[in-house]
């Protein structure tokens, strides 16, 4: 962070003075991190447990961390599925059924078509 002092009045450098000392003084009052460490693993350690174990590693998951429930198709790839409906003004848009509308079956639906007026004629 920097932050140009030549363009700071006099007021305004006292402030940023005053709040520099008070965030100097509440760093100085923290416990330092090694002593804090150190608490932190002998506890666990007393309890049976590895730092590992209660917070992982970064970008991993322990394996004792309880795993959160997949949702219901979490993992499943669904198949390909041929199309179901075709747009009439480009045939080349076409739509399986699945998700939302494509933009032209939703105009045209809008316009009072019905989405059976776009379905694909098995011949």
């Amino acid at each position: 962070m920097s932050i140009d002092l030549r363009n700071l009045s006099a007021k305004e450098l006292g402030a940023l003075i005053a709040k520099a000392k008070e965030q100097q003084t509440k760093l100085a009052k923290r416990t330092p991190i090694a002593t804090v460490r150190g608490k932190i693993t002998k506890f666990a350690k007393a309890e049976g447990y590895t730092l590992d174990e209660l917070f992982g590693t970064p970008g991993t998951r322990s394996a004792k961390a309880p795993a959160t429930k997949p949702g219901p198709r979490a993992g499943k790839k669904l198949g390909k599925v041929a199309p179901k409906y075709r747009n009439p003004a480009n045939p080349k848009e076409t739509w399986t059924g699945r998700g939302k509308h494509p933009r032209w079956m939703a105009a045209l639906i809008a316009k009072g078509k019905k989405a059976d007026d776009f379905l694909i004629r098995k011949k």
